[in-house]
């Protein structure tokens, strides 16, 4: 009932009046932050490093969109080098697009060479959210504008297989975006596409994560607001002394 009022059905193709998107990939030159703003149409994410997951809404070609951009992970390193603050934020983004978001979209810039190292850090990562994590996500290529004459398909192939693994665990669903040309909304028309026919390749269903973790992530998100209400009565009561001492 309640996604017959937020979906309408035209010949075969989904369309949904509302579309919540996560991103995900590594830090520093992904142009992760860059796609948001891009799927947005405005400045909405700060492009430096973020250590949080930063929420954004808008009207994007008639949908209410949610994009829910999150920490990065160094590129080409194993989970375990990763601070547990940005294992921690990366769960936790999927419970600041409620009840779950629709895709995932994993950033990988078309400038990069793509290795076997990188490739098993995102599993890595991804995995963090539960195996069915692959059926929701979609590779995001940025910098369009570095494959000239190429086609997306070509670099895929010419990359080698940690980047052919990728693709093909998830689906073969793709999208290339460049963040230099603002101005070509088609782009993120046919991406808002691809995420509709994978909403429909998953019965219509949004992600769900695992009620385990889900709890796991609200013992975190208490301890957060439990500390930040701690340093607030600290820095209080320093300023108290403060003025007490200057009076």
């Amino acid at each position: 009932n309640n996604l017959s009022r937020s979906l309408s059905l035209s010949g075969d193709s989904l369309h949904l009046s509302e579309l919540r998107i996560v991103l995900l990939g590594y830090r520093g030159g992904s142009g992760k932050s860059s796609a948001g703003n891009t799927i947005l149409g405005r400045e909405e994410f700060d492009l430096k490093t973020t250590a949080q997951c930063v929420k954004r809404q808008g009207e994007v070609a008639g949908r209410q969109v949610t994009v829910v951009d999150t920490p990065g992970w160094w590129k080409n390193l194993p989970v375990e080098r990763t601070p547990e603050l940005v294992k921690q934020e990366i769960l936790l983004s999927v419970s600041l697009c409620p009840p779950g978001p629709h895709t995932f979209l994993l950033v990988i810039s078309v400038g990069f060479l793509y290795t076997e190292e990188d490739r098993r850090a995102v599993e890595e990562h991804l995995t963090l959210l539960s195996e069915t994590v692959w059926s929701h996500t979609i590779v995001l290529f940025t910098r369009g504008d570095c494959l000239g004459d190429t086609t997306i398909e070509q670099h895929i192939e010419s990359e080698g297989e940690a980047l052919q693994w990728l693709v093909e665990k998830c689906g073969n669903r793709y999208h290339v975006l460049n963040n230099e040309n603002r101005g070509d909304v088609t782009q993120v028309t046919e991406l808002l596409e691809k995420i509709e026919e994978t909403v429909a390749g998953n019965r219509g269903g949004h992600f769900e994560i695992k009620r385990e973790l889900l709890e796991k992530i609200e013992v975190w998100r208490r301890k957060k607001e439990d500390k930040a209400k701690q340093l607030c009565m600290r820095v209080k009561k320093q300023r108290e002394i403060h003025r007490t001492f200057i009076d």
